[in-house]
């Protein structure tokens, strides 16, 4: 009797094992079908005007950009972003860069020759599924004081994120940080001013990125580049070798060769400090 109950306490705790590894297979393919329902599905028209809520003073270069819903939108909270978006004929990547009123959650509003890369114009409307690309590589940081700032008030629009930005915090000289609020236009505001500059600028992206950049001018309408970017340290110009000179021997009636002085190798000029995100950059440098 006693072999007959263990026997079935076995079988019994072999069933449990059995029931426990199938549920973790189906928790796992839960997960997997949780990551896959991260892109968002519904449709994309396309629309021709070049400006933006997100007050960027140019399109980007390439012409591919996107305007979202007010929700997706959220004023201002994803400008700066990028999105992948699939249609019927392909992929395109596009910057964030407006606002689409009338559109609903899931209807994206793509720049022309966007659309025109994933269907056809002459449907007007096609199905897509996108997702929010994380961490694009960008160029540098660049920064725009708006017009009619002052040492009484301070708005910077911050370009060339990669992702959107979580929080803009800046101080003038002598002064200790403080944090800006963004508004739906995107400019990043201190009521009150922080002084007439220069300023440093610390961002920080949604994914935890930092970078602070100096000697950002009270130039009020004008983008100011710096020598920073999120996610490492800013671009550095190519350092140019000089070509060595070889010395040209002198003649001698010694039947004996004259000995060639060994050349001298000129020195590398030494590239400059990389800067770490997160670490001051004076604005303007350029840092591998």
């Amino acid at each position: 009797m006693t072999g007959a109950w263990q026997r079935r306490w076995w079988l019994v705790g072999g069933v449990l094992v059995l029931a426990a590894a199938v549920t973790a297979v189906f928790a796992l393919r839960g997960a997997g079908s949780a990551c896959a329902a991260a892109a968002t599905s519904g449709k994309a028209t396309f629309y021709t005007d070049s400006g933006g809520n997100c007050s960027f003073p140019s399109p980007p270069d390439d012409r591919l950009f996107v305007a979202l819903s007010p929700d997706e939108y959220a004023d201002g909270a994803k400008c700066g972003g990028y999105l992948d978006v699939k249609g019927p004929d392909g992929s395109v990547r596009v910057k964030v860069v407006d606002q689409c009123p009338p559109c609903e959650s899931g209807h994206i509003d793509l720049s022309r020759e966007a659309f025109a890369k994933i269907g056809d114009p002459v449907d007007g409307i096609i199905p897509v599924t996108y997702t929010t690309v994380a961490s694009p590589r960008t160029d540098n940081l660049t920064f725009r004081i708006k017009e009619g700032a002052s040492a009484y008030w301070f708005a910077v629009l911050v370009d060339n994120t990669g992702n959107a930005l979580r929080s803009v915090q800046a101080k003038g000289p002598g002064g200790s940080w403080r944090s800006a609020h963004r508004e739906p236009y995107n400019y990043w505001l201190i009521d009150g001013g922080i002084g007439s500059g220069p300023y440093s600028i610390r961002v920080t992206d949604v994914r935890g990125r930092q970078a602070t950049a100096t000697g950002v001018k009270l130039s009020p309408g004008t983008t100011q580049t710096s020598g920073v970017r999120l996610g490492g340290a800013g671009t550095a110009p190519a350092v140019k070798k000089s070509p060595t000179k070889k010395p040209t021997p002198k003649p001698t009636a010694s039947p004996t060769p004259t000995a060639v002085a060994p050349t001298t190798r000129p020195a590398v000029p030494p590239t400059e400090a990389a800067v770490l995100a997160g670490g001051e950059a004076g604005l303007g440098s350029r840092c591998d």
